[in-house]
């Protein structure tokens, strides 16, 4: 019975510090912008066209 006493204050403990990170990061503005990095995702990216200066690999 003794344990319960010490796990109940432990887990109000670490609930509120889990609810003290979330606040956070909200106010933060970790979570303003959730479609875009999604889609980053699917955008390919910009290449630089060749200068004629690099080497091409062999095909053997």
């Amino acid at each position: 019975m003794n344990i319960v006493f010490f796990l109940i204050p432990l887990s109000l403990i670490l609930a509120s510090i889990f609810v003290i990170g979330f606040v956070y990061s909200v106010k933060s503005g970790q979570y303003d912008d959730m479609d875009t990095p999604a889609y980053r995702v699917l955008l390919d990216d910009e290449k630089e066209p060749l200068t004629g200066t690099e080497s091409t690999p062999k095909v053997d």
